[in-house]
């Protein structure tokens, strides 16, 4: 029997629309959040295996569809570091996903995501140097979060936070280090023996969704562009966090 996409629930196909829509719109805005909202969102219907390259793959198609934002206005000398350590990081966090229930997947994913966005919460933009190792590091412990969960953000954002104070680099930087993730994350998968048809029939509803938070994100950063977006993502994403840990202590 062939797989009919309008036989979606309802429900699902409102959750994959507004979270989908909602994670482009904060993404274009910030450079980030796309995977932190998205993923959270997918877990309550999807496996832990579907939710994540569901998430990877709309975040390669989102990184090509905005490409003219971020193209060129990185600085290159620590994204060479930082995606070498990306791709080991990966690597083990995909052999940590394949371990894990649904019920533990969703525990680490609200848990992780609230302290991320506790710590984000915390720091300051300040322009200071780092070190290849610094950003060596921070490349593993984001390819981690990526193949384990797909959110390979928290790292990144950190040292970005740390290191870069000019919103349009810092964006830049941000949007092109979680698309290279993104091709890196889904090849581990695939060797992994994790991508299903699944992830793939949800497109229909996704795209259109992304689409339009894109362009909507884009607009407001042109317009609106500061620091003004920081307390409405983290916490936006706290409050996904403990919704999800709440769901997988008393409901999983």
């Amino acid at each position: 029997m062939s797989w009919n996409p309008l036989a979606l629930p309802a429900d699902q196909v409102l959750l994959v629309a507004l979270s989908v829509g909602l994670a482009a719109l904060i993404r274009a805005f910030t450079g980030f959040g796309f995977a932190m909202l998205v993923v959270p969102a997918f877990s309550l219907f999807l496996s832990p295996g579907d939710a994540v390259v569901l998430s990877a793959v709309l975040a390669l198609l989102l990184g090509l569809m905005s490409y003219r934002s971020w193209w060129g206005l990185f600085p290159v000398a620590p994204a060479k570091f930082m995606l070498m350590g990306a791709v080991l990081g990966t690597a083990i966090g995909v052999w940590f996903l394949a371990s894990l229930s649904v019920t533990e997947f969703q525990l680490w994913i609200g848990v992780l995501v609230v302290i991320a966005s506790i710590v984000l919460s915390r720091f300051t933009p300040s322009e200071r140097p780092a070190s290849g190792a610094t950003s060596l590091g921070t490349g593993v412990a984001s390819g981690l979060m990526n193949g384990a969960f797909a959110i390979p953000g928290p790292p990144v954002i950190l040292y970005v936070i740390a290191t870069m104070t000019e919103a349009t680099q810092s964006r830049a930087f941000l949007m092109m280090f979680f698309w290279c993730s993104s091709i890196v994350s889904l090849a581990m998968f695939a060797l992994a023996g994790l991508v299903t048809p699944r992830p793939f029939q949800l497109l229909w509803v996704a795209l259109p969704a992304m689409w339009l938070g894109n362009q909507v994100g884009d607009w407001a950063f042109t317009r609106f562009a500061g620091a003004a977006y920081r307390p409405f993502v983290v916490g936006l994403c706290v409050l996904i966090g403990l919704t999800i840990s709440a769901k997988a202590i008393w409901w999983g």
